[in-house]
């Protein structure tokens, strides 16, 4: 299964999936100029490696989604709702699959965001504040 790596910039975040290491993560702020486009590729590789996983039936080790977002707007939380409503179909579907929300220490805003994410999308987020 290929990675999928995306270098972070001052508008949109740092995406690395590289499942040869077992490391999902999306960190830093989201607010790409064509958000579609950022997200859609996002999408698309979950898509086709959930597929892959059911198809080979390899997987047997939890996959760990790490979301550590500074900032984003509301086109991206729209995005990231899609994207964990895909995640938490995908673990239905019996892959082991959990999100770890991180954020900073005062940041109630962004823990709170997580918690709105978690509840829309009807999947439980664990809650990490960063040291």
């Amino acid at each position: 299964m290929r990675k999928l790596i995306i270098e972070r910039t001052l508008n949109s975040p740092g995406v690395i999936f590289d499942p040869d290491r077992n490391f999902f993560e999306i960190s830093g702020e989201s607010r790409p100029p064509e958000v579609a486009a950022f997200y859609s590729e996002i999408l698309d590789w979950f898509d086709d490696y959930s597929s892959n996983v059911a198809r080979s039936g390899k997987r047997t080790e939890p996959v760990v989604f790490n979301l550590d977002f500074e900032y984003f707007n509301s086109s991206s939380e729209k995005y990231l709702l899609d994207f964990c409503k895909k995640i938490n179909s995908a673990s239905a579907g019996g892959m082991n699959l959990s999100v770890r929300w991180l954020y900073e220490k005062n940041d109630i805003d962004m823990l709170e965001a997580g918690k709105r994410i978690s509840k829309i999308v009807k999947y439980p987020f664990e809650y990490l504040e960063k040291q």
